[in-house]
């Protein structure tokens, strides 16, 4: 299968990372030629780490990395594809208009797949000609590490397009779990309740972050607690989804003061040092000052 990945981000080259250590030989677009080189570092730093961890062979990296062109021309990234993940920010008008370049450019049978972790599907999907080749793969955040992906049906997915949703998610190793299209889906709405109760406790002193996370680490074998997971995530990004769940669900899920707070002073988790918890080298190295008890 030929797989384009627009967004040569984290979860843009850990798509096309999996794809490609699957079989697949994959495009990586994103908008200029620094992003994709970045993109392509990234997924050869991965490959490193896999092999330095006994994770991947020496010919498996070499073989990946042979299956993985970059491309910044959208049309040209696409006119070959079988199916296309677009893995651009959380932004409708902004995946709207990749969506429709994107079917503008490839085959007419292309999968056209969002990675979104929120947004409606259906509502994405009603900018396209062919409405029924829309499809959410929802990957979760490292991609190569993780093992569920969430297939999101909107109203207008045929049920083609969901078997080949299901039949590529099966092939790149991973477990797949089919929703219907809710605001959140499943696995955010659930994740992001759970994160916003945890920072309501940091905010009311019921106990300290690392007292949080440990709770759920230790006592609900969570592989990482709700406060480390939201700096991976990105603190700017748990805000957007938090404010598009309470316009669609209501106020359980308004956003605490304190995530506003440590988004405006651009505290926004590991990408930027510093959120719940300081950041060096991509590791956790203690708590954040303003967050301390």
């Amino acid at each position: 299968m030929n797989v384009t990945v627009i967004g040569a981000g984290s979860m843009g080259h850990g798509i096309a990372q999996v794809s490609a250590m699957a079989g697949h030989d994959v495009v990586l677009n994103d908008v200029d030629d620094e992003r994709v080189a970045a993109g392509l570092d990234g997924i050869e730093s991965n490959l490193d780490g896999g092999v330095e961890r006994g994770k991947v062979t020496e010919s498996e990296r070499e073989e990946t990395l042979e299956r993985i062109s970059g491309d910044t021309d959208l049309a040209s990234a696409v006119e070959a594809a079988d199916l296309v993940v677009e893995a651009v920010p959380e932004d409708m008008d902004l995946k709207k208009n990749v969506f429709g370049d994107v079917e503008a450019a490839a085959p007419e049978d292309a999968v056209l797949g969002s990675n979104t972790s929120s947004l409606s599907v259906t509502e994405l999907a009603s900018c396209l000609d062919s409405p029924e080749r829309a499809v959410g793969l929802h990957f979760f955040n490292p991609p190569h590490i993780m093992d569920l992906v969430e297939i999101v049906v909107a109203e207008q997915t045929s049920s083609a397009t969901e078997s080949v949703a299901v039949d590529y998610v099966e092939g790149v190793g991973k477990e797949a779990v089919v929703v219907r299209d809710s605001a959140g889906f499943a696995s955010s709405r659930l994740g992001v309740a759970l994160s916003l109760e945890a920072i309501r406790m940091v905010e009311s002193g019921v106990a300290s972050v690392e007292d949080i996370d440990t709770a759920m680490e230790e006592g609900y074998s969570h592989p990482m607690g709700p406060l480390k997971l939201t700096d991976l995530v990105g603190l700017d990004v748990r805000l957007d989804i938090a404010e598009y769940l309470r316009e669609e669900l209501g106020e359980r899920f308004r956003p605490p003061q304190l995530l506003k707070k440590k988004v405006r002073a651009g505290k926004l988790g590991k990408k930027s040092g510093e959120g719940f918890y300081v950041w060096e080298d991509g590791e956790a190295v203690g708590v954040s000052g303003d967050t301390e008890n």
